[in-house]
């Protein structure tokens, strides 16, 4: 069992004015709890790269874990939360993003990043409860790992099969 944390930042406009019930960030919750995670926070954002980053810089300061936001990935105008990312990592984790895209062929419209601030790994999945529980599905036990190396450069890699 680990010790890891997560947050969870619901980016969509019907879900922050309550118009849509957060599924997919309840989806989320739920896989990071299943695997161990402890949430200590869980927010709604709308979609915008201003409202977006400053949500994401307030939840990474001080912090040592995983960010996972879900919805804004997509081809429409609003879609901004991958350029909201891009601006308030330090360092990209493009592996971590191309896997999770991989998993489903619907992956490849998903414009979704991964990267870190501080000690905090941020990961976008789209705003559908599937493809979210998927993607974070497929990459979550090299995230564990991942998070464990930005605290501890020693951290010992997971064994093979």
């Amino acid at each position: 069992m680990n010790n890891h944390f997560a947050k969870v930042l619901t980016v969509s406009d019907a879900c922050f004015h309550g118009t849509r019930e957060d599924t997919s960030g309840e989806a989320l919750r739920q896989l990071l709890i299943e695997n161990n995670y402890q949430i200590v926070d869980s927010r709604i954002s709308p979609d915008g790269i201003e409202p977006v980053s400053e949500q994401l810089i307030e939840m990474a300061t001080n912090f040592h874990g995983l960010i996972v936001t879900t919805g804004g990935t997509g081809f429409t105008k609003r879609d901004l939360t991958p350029e909201a990312t891009l601006r308030v990592i330090e360092r990209e984790a493009p592996g971590i993003a191309e896997y999770a895209r991989s998993i489903n062929k619907l992956g490849m419209i998903s414009r979704g990043r991964c990267g870190i601030r501080d000690e905090a790994l941020i990961f976008n999945v789209p705003g559908s409860p599937k493809g979210a529980r998927e993607m974070l599905e497929a990459v979550i036990e090299t995230i564990g790992h991942a998070i464990d190396l930005l605290q501890d450069a020693k951290s010992e890699h997971p064994k093979g099969p």
